[in-house]
C-alpha cells in the first residue's frame, strides 16, 4: 500500500474542487495517428497559475491549522510550485516566501512576485534554495510547504489521476513528467487505485534526472542540477525523502529519459499540431511518443503539466530552422 492512498486523494479532490480547474482531456488526432491508438492530452497547463502545481499547494494550505497558516508559508521551488503556493496563500490572506536558485527562468521568478509572494534567490540549485527554507523555518517559525515530498501535496496532484480515470476509463497508458515525484506518485496512486490495468510511465530529461538516478541506485542520491529545456524537472529529491521515492519505485512501470532535442520537438509539436503553448517539462510526454521511446498498446493519456515557458525561448524553438537541435541548457535562461 502506498504512503498516500486513494482515500486521501479522494478527500483532496473534495477539499480543492472549488479552488482549482477541472482541466480538459483533449483528443489528439496527431498523436493518435502517430501511435496507432487513441491519444489524449490532460491539459493541466490550463490551470490559473499555468501548471498542475496549484492542486498540491492548495490542498496542503487548506489542510493546515489556522495557527500554522498565520505563521506564514515558505517553500523552495523551480518556479511553478512557488507560483501555486503564492496563489493559494494569497487566497487565504497569509504571507508566502518562495526560495529559488539562480537557475530558475526570470519569467517564473517574475510571476511569483506578481502574485505577491516574497522571493529569495539563493545559490544555483534547488538544494541551495532548500537550505534557505530550513533557515526560515528554524529562525522565523515559518511553515514549510515542500514542492513534492509532502503527503498533502502528493494527494492534491493525485486528483489529476481521478479525473483521467473518470473521463477515460479504458486508459491503458498514462505518461507523467517526473521530477521530485510528487506528480508521478500522486497520479500513479490514483490511476492504480481506479484503473489497475493501466501502466504509468515517468518521463524526465537526460540532464540531471534525480529521481531516475535514485531509482537506479535503490536509494535517494545527489545528482548535479544542470540547465535544461525541462527546467521545472530540475532539482534533487532529498536524501531524507519520506514519500515520493518509495511511491515512484513501487507504482511506476518505467522511466524514460529524453534528450534536449527531443524535448524541443515536443514543445514545437504541441504548438504546431495541438495549438498549445507548453513548457519543456510539460512537453516530455508528447516528446516521448514522437521519439517512439514507449510501446503504445491502447488508449494513452499524456499529462501536459504546464505552460510557463519564456516567450522568446518558445518562439526560438517553434521557429528553429529545420527544427535544428538547440544547445543543451537553453531552457534555463
Amino acid at each position: 500500500m502506498s504512503a498516500v492512498g486513494l482515500g486521501r486523494i479522494v478527500q483532496a479532490q473534495e477539499r480543492i474542487s472549488d479552488r482549482v480547474r477541472h482541466t480538459p482531456l483533449a483528443f489528439s488526432a496527431s498523436l493518435s495517428t502517430h501511435c496507432g491508438a487513441p491519444g489524449h492530452l490532460k491539459l493541466e497547463s490550463h490551470q490559473p497559475t499555468g501548471s498542475f502545481k496549484l492542486r498540491g499547494a492548495t490542498n496542503a494550505v487548506l489542510s493546515l491549522s489556522d495557527e500554522a497558516r498565520k505563521r506564514g508559508l515558505v517553500t523552495a521551488s523551480t518556479g511553478n510550485h512557488g507560483r501555486a503556493l503564492a496563489h493559494a496563500a494569497k487566497a487565504e490572506g497569509v504571507r508566502a516566501v518562495v526560495c529559488m536558485s539562480a537557475l530558475v527562468p526570470a519569467n517564473k521568478v517574475d510571476a511569483v512576485r506578481a502574485i505577491g509572494a516574497e522571493v529569495r534567490i539563493v545559490g544555483r540549485s534547488q538544494d541551495d534554495a532548500q537550505e534557505e527554507v530550513d533557515r526560515l523555518v528554524r529562525e522565523e517559525g515559518l511553515t514549510a510547504i515542500p514542492p513534492f515530498d509532502h503527503a498533502d501535496v502528493i494527494a492534491g496532484q493525485g486528483t489529476i489521476g481521478l479525473e483521467i480515470a473518470e473521463a477515460c476509463p479504458d486508459t491503458e497508458l498514462v505518461l507523467v513528467p517526473l521530477s521530485g515525484g510528487g506528480l508521478a506518485a500522486g497520479v500513479a496512486a490514483a490511476i492504480k487505485g481506479r484503473l489497475p490495468q493501466a501502466r504509468v510511465i515517468g518521463i524526465s530529461m537526460e540532464r540531471g534526472a534525480a529521481m531516475h538516478e535514485s531509482l537506479r541506485a535503490g536509494k535517494p542520491v545527489l545528482v548535479e542540477e544542470l540547465e535544461t529545456l525541462a527546467d521545472s524537472l530540475g532539482g534533487g529529491i532529498g536524501l531524507e525523502n519520506r514519500y515520493t521515492f518509495a511511491m515512484c519505485r513501487d507504482l511506476l512501470d518505467a522511466v524514460v529519459l529524453l534528450s534536449e532535442e527531443e524535448i524541443a520537438e515536443g514543445i514545437r509539436h504541441a504548438f504546431v499540431a495541438e495549438g498549445e503553448t507548453v513548457e519543456g517539462a510539460g512537453a516530455v510526454g508528447i516528446a516521448a511518443l514522437l521519439a517512439k521511446k514507449i510501446e503504445v498498446r491502447g488508449p494513452t493519456v499524456v499529462l501536459v503539466s504546464g505552460r510557463n515557458i519564456d516567450e522568446a525561448l518558445h518562439q526560438k524553438i517553434v521557429n528553429a530552422a529545420g527544427h535544428a537541435a538547440l544547445s543543451a541548457g537553453g531552457g534555463a535562461r
